[in-house]
């Protein structure tokens, strides 16, 4: 009988990597699937996620194809999942394409099981054309960055009405309150101070000095452009393989909410061009000539069909693009250091993401970058 190749996931760069997390084995699959009436009986597991942050599985049963995910309970209990739930419910409430979240007996959306929390998605419609994609993949069109765009936009529009407050802290959230803030720094401080293997690990860095440099270079009246946006739960994490896509290469179905959160879509906006428009896996390669302008014009034209966009906004968008993931950035070396324990990841994270992506916004490449976008996006 042939040997079935070792499941791997992806690292942090380039290179796929044994994963944190056990591949989901059926007899657990089962299981678990059993506590859901409406899945049915498990009938196989078809393939198994590269995704490094938890374990899934697409498994087939006597009713259809689900995902199922599982977390370590300290990175999502079943309150934190429940957030994301609600948001999706939501989502669907007013007409967008997301999973179905399935239910147990008694209406709880998630289980748990010794260390674990799960949650069981029904497959939803759509071609998953990116799914084996590396994070900072760019779309492989302009028509695609263009039709996630129009996505976006929709998703925007039916959050609007959806008035829970933000998460609970939790690591691996694209949280919202450093760069709004008036002193920044401040913020920061706080931020880590609330998470003591995020402290310790910064106790031996400069990260203060660092980040009032990042903040004196690239976020010089930032906050008052964030105070004036409306709040708003938003995705966090629109990059094109959380993206099922239609025929006729529009986005059929956005999903994993994993990231979202209560913030602003002028950040949403920044996050998705952040993730798709410059060729991170590509930093250090040789070249700073790395972003695609037309990229994130095309998506910015595409949210504008759906949503007018007015210079003040793509301005804002502009002006926090360089600090958009950072506290994204502080919850991912939060997640190495205090649940698997990887500091060589979390040095990887702060040296590599965090201050690096920042540093590439201060080269000439990156000011070119910007300023494409600033110009070319149409006034509305």
């Amino acid at each position: 009988m042939a040997t079935q190749p070792a499941h791997l996931v992806h690292g942090m760069g380039n290179a796929m990597e044994a994963p944190t997390w056990p591949a989901i084995t059926a007899d657990e699959a089962n299981a678990v699937i059993a506590r859901f009436p409406a899945a049915g009986r498990l009938t196989g597991l078809h393939w198994h996620s590269p995704r490094p942050f938890s374990a899934a599985t697409l498994a087939h049963t006597t009713q259809g194809a689900f995902l199922l995910k599982r977390h370590h309970r300290s990175v999502r209990s079943i309150e934190g999942l429940a957030e994301e739930h609600a948001f999706i419910a939501h989502l669907a409430g007013a007409g967008m394409s997301v999973p179905e979240v399935m239910a147990t007996a008694d209406g709880a959306t998630a289980v748990t099981s010794g260390a674990w929390s799960y949650e069981l998605h029904r497959a939803a419609p759509g071609a998953d054309l990116y799914r084996d994609s590396l994070s900072w993949t760019p779309f492989a069109s302009h028509s695609h960055a263009h039709a996630a765009g129009v996505a976006l936009a929709d998703l925007h529009e039916a959050a609007r009405s959806f008035s829970a407050p933000a998460r609970r802290p939790q690591p691996l959230v694209a949280s919202f309150t450093i760069l709004p803030a008036a002193d920044p720094l401040a913020a920061a401080e706080a931020y880590v101070a609330a998470r003591p293997a995020l402290a310790a690990f910064l106790g031996s860095k400069p990260w203060r000095r660092e980040l009032a440099r990042l903040f004196e270079a690239l976020g010089q009246g930032l906050a008052p452009l964030l105070a004036e946006q409306t709040p708003l739960w938003t995705h966090n994490d629109w990059h094109p393989s959380n993206l099922l896509w239609a025929s006729d290469n529009s986005v059929r179905t956005a999903f994993d909410f994993g990231l979202a959160d209560r913030t602003c879509g002028v950040h949403d906006i920044a996050t998705a061009i952040e993730r798709t428009a410059v060729r991170w896996l590509d930093l250090g390669q040789g070249a700073d000539d790395i972003g695609d302008p037309e990229a994130a014009l095309a998506l910015l034209a595409g949210y504008a069909t759906t949503v007018p966009l007015g210079r003040a906004t793509i301005a804002a968008v502009v002006r926090l693009l360089p600090l958009v993931h950072l506290e994204f950035a502080l919850s991912e070396i939060d997640y190495f250091t205090a649940v698997v324990e990887d500091p060589a990841s979390a040095v990887l994270a702060w040296d590599g993401y965090l201050i690096g992506h920042a540093e590439w916004f201060l080269s000439d490449a990156a000011r070119s970058f910007l300023r494409a976008i600033e110009a070319g996006a149409p006034p509305q």
